[in-house]
């Protein structure tokens, strides 16, 4: 048995430095306090698993007052360090996911309507709704994703959910590669399903922690983006915080996910001739997207 993280870490954060903008938390969707450490190499943060429900998670971690700091800066998508380091480089992978992901959610009758993407980024996805949504709504903390994002979608708001009207009621709410930035996920999904309407749809997409890949990159795993995922989700897990929500029949949706080669050979430190760089690379089983139904009662 893997000695307990709280066995180990010292009581006063002062001493791993840096003591202003890190924290020890509980689970953060259980609250139980005994976890155990499952990846340490990421000093002063470590990925732990906590022993009552099985979420995996950060601890300790990042103040969320410093990371949406970072979140609402300029250069976020197209920076250095925390961050993408161009995201607009992406692009052309991304359409080819969200088109296929879209299609998939057609084909069981999840589109239609109005649709609200949380964490909408520069707004892929949102112009690749065309034809599958009436109305396309999306929400980002920077500004600069809000500016281009709202030459792609009818209305982008820049912020947290609170910024959205509160008489406004969705047919979807889609969130990829979201909830493993959130600090509170019980209190964010019981406020995303505040904002759907009856019979709506929820689909949350999420790096899979029991993926083929992280067991085989281990520590080296590209989703552990530390210090900005603070959760680490596995099919079981996420959909009991759906269902927790007030969400039925909470079911996967498939999630092809394609990469650019250029970006895989970064992850993996390889060298990468330069006259490939529009070539990308479809990856299975990366990513777990559920979906489950406000009910009508």
């Amino acid at each position: 048995m893997i000695p307990s993280v709280l066995e180990r870490m010292p009581e006063n954060l002062a001493e791993i430095g840096d003591s202003e903008e890190l924290e020890i938390v509980s689970c953060p969707v259980c609250g139980n306090r005994e976890k155990e450490a499952v990846y340490e190499g990421f000093q002063p943060f470590c990925v732990v698993r906590c022993r009552a429900c099985g979420l995996s998670y950060l601890s300790p971690r990042k103040t969320e007052a410093a990371l949406l700091r970072k979140y609402s800066e300029d250069d976020y998508f197209e920076g250095e360090g925390t961050g993408y380091a161009d995201y607009i480089a992406q692009e052309e992978a991304l359409r080819k996911t969200f088109r296929r992901f879209l299609s998939n959610l057609r084909i069981r009758g999840i589109t239609g309507g109005d649709l609200l993407e949380v964490g909408c980024g520069y707004g892929f996805l949102l112009d690749e709704a065309r034809g599958f949504f009436q109305r396309r709504t999306g929400m980002d903390f920077s500004r600069r994703a809000v500016e281009l994002a709202g030459k792609r979608a009818d209305r982008v708001f820049e912020g947290g959910i609170d910024q959205i009207p509160a008489d406004e009621k969705y047919d979807c709410i889609i969130a990829t590669q979201v909830i493993e930035h959130v600090y509170q996920p019980k209190a964010f999904m019981k406020k995303l399903t505040g904002r759907l309407r009856k019979g709506g749809r929820m689909v949350i997409a999420t790096p899979d922690m029991d993926s083929f890949w992280r067991r085989l990159m281990g520590q080296r795993w590209p989703s552990f983006k530390i210090p900005e995922h603070v959760l680490f989700f596995n099919r079981g897990t996420l959909s009991s915080l759906m269902s927790d929500a007030g969400l039925t029949g909470v079911q996967p949706i498939p999630y092809p996910h394609a990469f650019p080669l250029s970006l895989i050979a970064a992850k993996l430190h390889m060298p990468f001739p330069s006259g490939f760089g529009g070539i990308s690379l479809w990856l299975p089983a990366t990513t777990i997207a559920l979906c489950g139904v406000l009910p009508d009662e």
